[in-house]
């Protein structure tokens, strides 16, 4: 069971954190039903399948497993719509290790970042960089922004003109 809380980015303060290198990730989906999505991802040099079930409130089920690098390339190239492309910053905050994602192609303006919990109700500190809690906005599931890019949005939540 994976249980998060997904939290929306201030790039200015963003910026000015230290941070370790990013890892690229490219990820597609073989499926986008509202009740389980199948994903594709590339993440550095190593590739997973990953099946989630349907949210049920901060929490759903998700198995996930290794696939060979080459196979994952020919998945997304055959049956995946538009990718997702994204720098992730794995960042220690308060005993915590938040992911940030800075969202590239049609989703680049977006940073997210996520924490994962053991269980819903756990208490975390908020990093100064996190603002606006999205958890429960389907908008901004990796699913829906593949078939909804960020930058066609009407009216983005937090989009920045580079």
């Amino acid at each position: 069971m994976e249980i998060e809380r997904k939290f929306l980015v201030n790039k200015e303060k963003w910026e000015v954190t230290p941070k370790p290198p990013g890892i690229r990730i490219v990820q597609g989906y073989l499926s986008t039903d509202p009740e389980k999505s199948i994903r594709v991802r590339i993440y550095g040099d190593k590739a997973y399948m990953t099946v989630k079930g349907k949210p049920q409130g901060i929490a759903r089920e998700e198995i996930e497993f290794e696939i060979p690098l080459e196979k994952a390339r020919e998945l997304l190239n055959k049956f995946c719509g538009a990718l997702i492309e994204k720098d992730r910053y794995r960042i220690e905050f308060a005993a915590k290790i938040w992911e940030v994602d800075l969202f590239e192609g049609d989703n680049k303006g977006l940073i997210l970042a996520e924490i994962e919990l053991s269980f819903e109700d756990e208490q975390f500190v908020l990093p100064p960089w996190a603002e606006q809690e999205v958890t429960n906005d389907i908008r901004y599931y990796n699913s829906y922004l593949s078939e909804n890019p960020y930058l066609n949005w009407e009216k983005p939540l937090n989009h920045v003109e580079n």
